[in-house]
C-alpha cells in the first residue's frame, strides 16, 4: 500500500522546516559551531548570518542577509571558496579567529592573523556588522565590515585605514549565482587626495571626486538630502566615506551591480526600489572627451575649454572626441614672459589631484605658478578641515560641465592667450607674475 500524498507531503515540509531551523543567539563562542541550516540572528531581527545557495546554484556560502525577505545578500564569507555541499560549519577558534570548514574537514576560509585575549565571541550586530570581541563586552578584534562585497550598509566604510594600509573596497558579484570577485570594483582612492572611482579590471570606467566639503565633485546624488545623510572623514588614522540613514526603520543599501553600475536601493511596497543611480549618463564615462575637453550632456557633448583647440579635428569630426585638446598657444614658465591662470566655473574637478599644504587662494596660485608642471588649482575643503590648497601636476583629464553645484579651477595658460577673454587688468593683476 502507497504512502498517502498528505503525508508525504507532510514529510517533506518537517524535513524542511527542521534543515532551516534558526538559532535565535545573536554570538557563537568556541566551545559552538555554526552549521548549515543553522543561523546568528541580529538582536534586531533585521539581519542573519546562514549558508544559503544564490540564484539556481547549489554552492553554499556563508554570508549575511537581510532576514524574512527574499534572499539579499550583504556581506559573503568564502566568496571566492564555495562548499559543494550541506556539510559546512562555522567555528571560533580560541585565540578569535573565524574558519569555515567542509565535510572532509578542509578549510574553506578563516580570517588568519586574528588574535583575541581570553573568551572571544563573536557576534552579529544591529547594524548587520559581524565582529569578534575579546570577550562579551570587548573591543573588536576582526570585523566583516573591514571587509566588503558588493554592498555597503549604512555604517559601512568606504576606503582607509592609514594606520593599517586596510583599503576597504567594494566588488561586484560575477552573477546572480556566483558572489566570487568580479568585474567591477568601487573605491577611494588615493588616500592623500581622495575620489570614488569605478573599475572594470584595473580600467577607469567613472569617476567623482574629490570632496569639496558637501559632495563629491561631479555628483550631486552624494550630498544630504531627505533620505540620508554623507559622512566623509579624514585624518591621520582614517580616509573614509559612509552613510547614515536618517530614519532607522528604513532598509536602505548601495550596490556595485554586476554590470558596473553604482546604485542605492530601499525597500519599499515588498520590493527592493531603486533610488539613485551614480553612473547615468554620457558625461559620466571616465575621460569622454580627453585630455582638457569639457563634456556637455547635450547634442554636442564635447567641446574643448577655452583657449584648446581639438588634437585631432578629424577624429572629432567622427564623434571620436578621446584624443582631447591642445593648446592654442604654449606655456612658457619663466618669470620674464610668465605664464598665467584662468578662471573656469562649473566644471566636476579633474583626476589626479594633488593636495598641498593649507595654503589660502593666493598662496596657492603662487606656489602653483612656480612648478612648472602645474596645470591647475583651486581651493577646496577635502578633508573638512577647512579649504585646501589642490593642484594638478599633469594634463587635466575627465572634466565635465556641471553648472549646478560645480567647482571653480584655476587653469595655467599662456600669456598670449590671458588678455584674449578676460580682462587683461584683472589678469596681470591678480594672476599672473
Amino acid at each position: 500500500m502507497g504512502i498517502p500524498r498528505l503525508l508525504v507531503s507532510y514529510t517533506i515540509f518537517i524535513s524542511l522546516f527542521s534543515h532551516t531551523a534558526i538559532a535565535t543567539n545573536s554570538t557563537l563562542t568556541p566551545a559552538q559551531n555554526l552549521t548549515d541550516g543553522q543561523a546568528l540572528v541580529s538582536p534586531n531581527q533585521r539581519f542573519e548570518l546562514s549558508f544559503f545557495s544564490p540564484g539556481n546554484s547549489k554552492n553554499r556560502y556563508l554570508g549575511i542577509r537581510y532576514r524574512n525577505l527574499p534572499l539579499t545578500v550583504v556581506w559573503v564569507a568564502n566568496k571566492n571558496r564555495p562548499i559543494t555541499d550541506a556539510s559546512g560549519q562555522l567555528t571560533v577558534t580560541e585565540n578569535g579567529a573565524l574558519v569555515i570548514k567542509n565535510g572532509s574537514d578542509g578549510i574553506v576560509w578563516d580570517t588568519n592573523g586574528t588574535e583575541a585575549g581570553n573568551s572571544p565571541i563573536l557576534q552579529l550586530l544591529d547594524s548587520g556588522n559581524l565582529v569578534v570581541r575579546e570577550n562579551e563586552s570587548g573591543d573588536f578584534i576582526w570585523e566583516s565590515f573591514d571587509y566588503l562585497s558588493d554592498t555597503l550598509l549604512p555604517g559601512m566604510k568606504l576606503g582607509w585605514n592609514v594606520k593599517t594600509g586596510l583599503n576597504r573596497v567594494m566588488r561586484s558579484w560575477k552573477s546572480n549565482e556566483d558572489p566570487s570577485d568580479g568585474e567591477f570594483s568601487f573605491s577611494l582612492d588615493p588616500p592623500e587626495s581622495p575620489q570614488l572611482i569605478l573599475r572594470k579590471n584595473s580600467e577607469n570606467q567613472y569617476r567623482w571626486g574629490p570632496w569639496d566639503g558637501a559632495r563629491f565633485s561631479g555628483s550631486n546624488e552624494l550630498k544630504t538630502n531627505p533620505v540620508f545623510t554623507p559622512i566623509f572623514t579624514s585624518n591621520s588614522d582614517e580616509v573614509y566615506y559612509t552613510y547614515q540613514v536618517l530614519n532607522n526603520s528604513v532598509l536602505f543599501r548601495f550596490v556595485v551591480t554586476q554590470l558596473g553600475l553604482v546604485q542605492y536601493y530601499t525597500w519599499r511596497n515588498e520590493e527592493w526600489v531603486m533610488m539613485v543611480t551614480l553612473n547615468r549618463d554620457y558625461c559620466d564615462r571616465y575621460a569622454m572627451c580627453g585630455a582638457y575637453g569639457n563634456c556637455y550632456n547635450d547634442d554636442v557633448p564635447c567641446r574643448c575649454l577655452k583657449g584648446f583647440t581639438p588634437k585631432s579635428p578629424q577624429d572629432w569630426n567622427l564623434l571620436d572626441s578621446s584624443s582631447g585638446c591642445r593648446r592654442k598657444h604654449e606655456l612658457n614658465c619663466s618669470n620674464n614672459i610668465g605664464d598665467g591662470f584662468v578662471k573656469y566655473s562649473g566644471l566636476k574637478l579633474p583626476d589626479r589631484s594633488v593636495l598641498w599644504e593649507n595654503y589660502n587662494l593666493e598662496e596657492c596660485r603662487t606656489e602653483c605658478l612656480k612648478t612648472c608642471n602645474c596645470m591647475g588649482f583651486t581651493n577646496i575643503n577635502v578633508s573638512g578641515n577647512g579649504r585646501q590648497c589642490v593642484v594638478w601636476l599633469d594634463e587635466l583629464v575627465d572634466i565635465r560641465h556641471f553648472p549646478d553645484g560645480g567647482e571653480e579651477i584655476y587653469i595655467r595658460m599662456a600669456r598670449a592667450e590671458l588678455g584674449m577673454y578676460l580682462l587683461p587688468i584683472l589678469l596681470y593683476s591678480f594672476f599672473t607674475c
